[in-house]
């Protein structure tokens, strides 16, 4: 992946602590078993895997760590269109979803991969979607496949809708404390398909930032 110098003024950014509601029907699955969230610090704590992620060993685009432990699997599997604008924005969309899981895992929605690759409401919904996690006191475990990925350019050319599905069947809720994995049957609720909206950092460099996110779930579509 090609390795882009992080603006200051996204690294240096802090972010305060916010009310926030996730876009559309959200991607929150508290009530199964949550099988979106990432995964957290338990007594003996995994160890971390940039591979686990979909992104090369070692990798940190941007300069922010977006590592993940062992134990969890973001698959992206799509192909990068040949569009220049519409590549990055696909590969900063990846890195907006690692960057969440990033977060649960560390504990913590004051991260500056998510600082990094989100904005407005594409924040709001990151930051929603880790806090409900770390309150919650729970984490996950498995694989997530992404796939069925397309892109659309604005006129303008200063943003790109990312849509692509989701697949969890294989991704299972897991409580910190106790390491339990909550397991739950196969069906149509394992299946979302996403709209993220990437508009393009203002400062010429590659850097693409999720600013709204809407939400699809049992999407038969993705089945």
């Amino acid at each position: 992946m090609k390795r882009r110098p992080l603006p200051v003024a996204v690294a240096m950014t802090t972010v305060a602590a916010l009310l926030l509601t996730a876009c559309g029907s959200g991607d929150d699955k508290s009530s199964d078993n949550d099988k979106i969230a990432g995964a957290g610090q338990a007594a003996e704590t995994p160890k971390e895997s940039a591979s686990g992620s979909g992104a090369p060993a070692g990798d940190k685009p941007d300069g922010v760590d977006l590592s993940l432990p062992s134990d969890m699997d973001l698959v992206f599997d799509w192909d990068r269109p040949k569009d220049k604008n519409e590549a990055a924005a696909m590969d900063d969309a990846a890195n907006y979803v690692r960057a969440i899981y990033h977060g649960v895992y560390k504990r913590t929605s004051n991260d500056a991969a998510v600082t990094a690759y989100s904005t407005g409401d594409g924040l709001h919904y990151a930051k929603t979607q880790i806090d409900s996690r770390v309150d919650g006191g729970w984490t996950a475990t498995g694989t997530r496949r992404h796939y069925q990925a397309t892109t659309r350019s604005a006129p303008n050319g200063k943003s790109v809708e990312v849509a692509f599905c989701v697949g969890s069947s294989k991704f299972f809720g897991k409580e910190v404390k106790t390491k339990k994995i909550l397991t739950s049957k196969p069906s149509i609720a394992d299946f979302d398909y996403f709209r993220i909206v990437m508009v393009k950092f203002p400062t010429g460099t590659d850097l693409w930032q999720a600013s709204k996110v809407f939400v699809e779930t049992r999407a038969a579509k993705c089945r």
